[in-house]
């Protein structure tokens, strides 16, 4: 079966987040789509299928070495750029809009190539930013994550639960030198975490350097076998669609940049821009870019 990999959220190769995308996966086996994910050991691979309908450009399974997801935008973005670079899904065009049928829902994801290997995609998320349940006190959480409770942000930007299909616990810290010194402590976060709702814990904090709209952040997502991942649009998207809704403006168009992966020698960059209107969030969308790195082959019988 044909496979083709990338980095993503990145225009540069091997930075950002791998990827690898079977452009058709219809003769793939269901009970070997796992066993194939675990075999790249990549944050996450996806199968693509026939669209369901005319009203889509294909059907697309989003699979991490632990499960299956409904949504998620590295693989979003990455699929989307496979299709449109390697897969004419464009129809000859250099842009256009890709609608793709996930677990979550219709996606649809703006797309335009730059070069025979790179292209930019913007996805719109499916869900709107959903609030969850109370998370654990700030000192737990500092526990957690190998900080003292004085490096987390308390007030109105108090750690929250937020999804946008997949649900994160955001934690916002005071400094970038808080953001590289986090390590999750497994323990306390089988005690704490582990079937919370939101057992997957993106920190981030303001990064002055880049400027006032930048972010910082990492995101640990050990529930899903991935201890950390270089860059996650989802986690992105919950995180802008928060900030939103945090802010008193009723009406306004909010844009933000995240730098992810730094720690981890994989720099990524995801900008992220939400939709005010009458008070609440309208839209979210992600955007970065996607660059190819690599084609093959994988065998599905040994002989």
């Amino acid at each position: 079966m044909r496979y083709i990999t990338l980095d993503v959220f990145t225009d540069t190769m091997f930075g950002g987040n791998q990827l690898a995308v079977f452009p058709d996966a219809t003769e793939i086996p269901e009970e070997l789509l796992l066993p194939i994910t675990r075999e790249f050991n990549f944050s996450e691979v996806t199968f693509c299928y026939p669209a369901p309908d005319a009203a889509h450009t294909r059907r697309v399974r989003i699979f991490t070495p632990g499960a299956e997801m409904p949504f998620a935008g590295h693989p979003t973005i990455g699929t989307a750029a496979v299709l449109a670079l390697c897969e004419n899904a464009l129809g000859g065009a250099r842009e256009g809009k890709l609608t793709l049928a996930l677990g979550v829902g219709s996606v649809p994801v703006d797309v335009r190539i730059q070069s025979e290997t790179l292209a930019w995609a913007e996805l719109s998320v499916a869900k709107l930013p959903e609030i969850g349940p109370l998370v654990p006190t700030l000192t737990t959480l500092a526990e957690i994550l190998s900080l003292e409770t004085k490096d987390l942000v308390g007030g109105s930007l108090s750690p929250q639960a937020v999804s946008c299909g997949i649900p994160f616990l955001l934690v916002p810290l005071k400094s970038v030198d808080a953001v590289q010194r986090a390590r999750v402590q497994m323990d306390r976060w089988d005690q704490t975490l582990k079937k919370s709702w939101a057992p997957e814990i993106l920190v981030a904090a303001r990064d002055p350097e880049m400027g006032e709209q930048c972010w910082r952040a990492r995101m640990f997502a050990p529930g899903l076998n991935v201890p950390e991942d270089p860059a996650t649009g989802s986690a992105v998207a919950a995180f802008g669609g928060w900030l939103a809704m945090k802010d008193s403006k009723p009406d306004a168009v909010f844009e933000w940049t995240v730098r992810q992966g730094i720690e981890m020698g994989r720099p990524s960059l995801l900008s992220v821009r939400t939709t005010k209107v009458a008070g609440a969030v309208t839209a979210v969308q992600v955007a970065g870019q996607a660059v190819l790195t690599g084609e093959g082959m994988l065998r599905l019988r040994s002989r």
